[in-house]
């Protein structure tokens, strides 16, 4: 296999590109060219691309010289795949990591209050605005996880860098919020294809993973960023991103059977693999020990088994590599397997920072391999143990990561065979239903999931949680004291004057609405009219919130059969602060959810 070292970088001049930034950035500058024109999203994702491309071949350069300091291995080697004779190296390389990400944590704990958000939150939830300065610290941790041999990949930190160069470019083009959502698509698809060498990989995960939707407004911009970071990153790094596997062989019909059980058995062991990450964190927690101080601790796990083997360490490129060309038992394949996801989901849990895209890939051509022995009962024995790791890389990754679709081009792009494919295909459909089906999340969403975040996916709904009731709700409402006769109450709204008025306990809490037509009504058609106000009260339960956004307003209007409630300041005060009708929240709500349609398809 031909691996060049991943620091050379004679290939592409610095200056040229800095020059080619420069000359396309005076271009960009022109708010006409770029703001919902289409031609400028493009110019912008070459851009981007360009960015992602050096932020990938960048941080793999550190990361390997990182490896090459502190295990003594050279710059051309993996670190998974070395043997490294100093056993003390392997045991303190990972505590010493954790010490000095420990540190790193407790200053910015002290610095940094807020959380970091992450591509997929940002897309959900913000409009595609990242923090660049929380993505370069974010890069920064996941370095110094990787760099000490954590077992975590880089990809988190790619796409976090390229993500955040993506929306500070947008921010200073002063894009608009769907044209924003596309650029940090182009910078989380630069990065992926980068990474695996894998345009069509880093497309389709920009589509399924950050963006949430297809579009043709986005694809021009998404594709030509995923090409351009590919043949950035081959410039500088050479063919070290690629990933090769050995002879394949002949599929037949028969073999979607084994196919699609392999699929259904990376469901579950991805299901197992996410929660044991969500049980170590809560471990974490509930041992009362300061999260700087939880990495050193993971790193002695983890150096532990790396002393069993080294193949454990980083994410597992030399690892994946050595195993997709071995021929070795079936005992020895479980025993890494186990090792491996115990050290991920110990990374992960301790509060290493990385992901687990390439370690899923490496544990699912494990599971692939094992699973050949059985794979030879269900059929006659075609598929290959290549074959099956193959389909077991896409289908826990598609268990763990999501992305049917990515998980499928990455098979196609790194064998070149259609056939394969279709079989990696039904995998991943199998995988992706039985996951969804059972347990709802993937790796990135569950994580949202335990934080209290309701989000699925990158599907922007922060445009909904933007529409609040304070923000929709009319503050010039009338009000009246809930124990005034009905003489006074006709003299200060006189028929006409009002629809409804809100009443209000001696202490100015809210007490109920009261509908001033039909107080009038009581009292020209009633034999025993209602002697006073608070007769009439209605709705004395049902009020809205003022940070409750349109969705929420509009099931309440609805359970409530009411057509406009008022706003309160909060439920132990009840200060009446506004009113809102459900026939404006829901216009307003359509009127938004249209501007959104509309932006996402291209229309002006």
């Amino acid at each position: 296999m031909n691996r060049k070292a991943a620091g050379s970088m004679q290939t592409l001049a610095p200056g040229a590109i800095f020059k080619f930034g420069q000359t396309w950035g005076k271009l960009l500058k022109r708010k006409a060219f770029t703001r919902g024109s289409e031609i400028g999203l493009i110019f912008s994702g070459i851009l981007i691309g360009i960015g992602a491309g050096c932020a990938v071949s960048g941080m793999s350069w550190i990361s390997k010289a990182l490896h090459s300091l502190i295990f003594g291995i050279e710059m051309s080697e993996w670190l998974s795949a070395s043997e490294i004779e100093n056993k003390l190296i392997v045991l303190c390389a990972p505590i010493v990591g954790g010490i000095v990400l420990g540190c790193v944590l407790f200053i910015l704990s002290r610095r940094r209050k807020r959380a970091m958000v992450d591509p997929i939150e940002a897309n959900a939830l913000y409009g595609g605005r990242i923090s660049l300065t929380d993505s370069v610290i974010v890069a920064v941790q996941n370095l110094i996880s990787n760099g000490f041999g954590a077992s975590v990949g880089l990809e988190a930190g790619y796409t976090q860098l390229s993500a955040g160069l993506a929306s500070k470019l947008g921010s200073k083009l002063k894009l608009r919020r769907e044209d924003m959502r596309v650029l940090v698509g182009c910078g989380a698809a630069g990065a992926i294809a980068a990474a695996f060498n894998a345009p069509l990989t880093g497309a389709f995960y920009a589509f399924e993973l950050i963006i949430g939707t297809y579009s043709m407004v986005a694809l021009a911009p998404v594709v030509v960023s995923a090409i351009v970071a590919t043949f950035v990153a081959r410039g500088f790094s050479g063919d070290s991103f690629l990933i090769e596997v050995g002879e394949i062989g002949t599929i037949t019909p028969a073999d979607y059977i084994p196919a699609i059980a392999l699929g259904a058995i990376c469901a579950g062991v991805g299901i197992l693999i996410m929660q044991g990450v969500a049980f170590i964190e809560e471990t974490a927690r509930k041992s009362s020990l300061p999260p700087y101080l939880r990495p050193a601790l993971g790193g002695i796990l983890i150096g532990l088994m790396a002393m069993i083997t080294p193949q454990v360490l980083s994410a597992g490129h030399g690892a994946l590599h050595i195993n997709l060309d071995s021929q070795a038992p079936v005992q020895v394949l479980i025993g890494l397997f186990l090792l491996k996801s115990v050290a991920s989901a110990v990374s992960i849990g301790s509060g290493f920072r990385g992901g687990l895209f390439f370690a899923s890939l490496f544990m699912g051509a494990l599971l692939g391999k094992i699973f050949a022995m059985p794979a030879d009962f269900i059929t006659t024995g075609s598929l290959t143990p290549t074959v099956l790791a193959v389909v077991g890389m896409s289908a826990l990754a598609v268990a763990i990561i999501g992305g049917p679709l990515t998980m499928t081009f990455l098979a196609l792009e790194i064998t070149a065979d259609f056939p394969i494919t279709a079989l990696v295909l039904a995998a991943v459909i199998t995988s992706s239903l039985v996951v969804r089906n059972t347990f709802g999340y993937s790796f990135a969403t569950w994580r949202f999931h335990l934080r209290g975040e309701s989000i699925r996916s990158a599907h922007d709904v922060g445009w909904i949680r933007n529409l609040t009731v304070d923000k929709l709700m009319r503050s010039d409402v009338k009000c009246a004291k809930l124990g005034v006769s009905l003489a006074e109450f006709r003299e200060a709204f006189p028929l006409g004057s009002a629809k409804r008025a809100i009443l209000l306990d001696d202490n100015d809490r809210y007490a109920g609405i009261v509908s001033i037509p039909e107080v009038y009504a009581e009292e020209v058609e009633s034999t025993k009219p209602r002697s006073e106000v608070k007769d009439f009260l209605q709705f004395e339960n049902d009020f809205l919130l003022p940070n409750m956004n349109a969705k929420q307003a509009a099931e309440i209007f609805d359970q409530a059969h009411a057509e406009a409630l008022p706003v309160i300041n909060n439920l132990i005060d009840r200060r009446v602060i506004g009113q809102l009708s459900e026939a404006h929240t829901l216009r307003r709500y359509s009127e938004e959810l249209d501007r959104r349609r509309r932006e996402a398809v291209g229309e002006a």
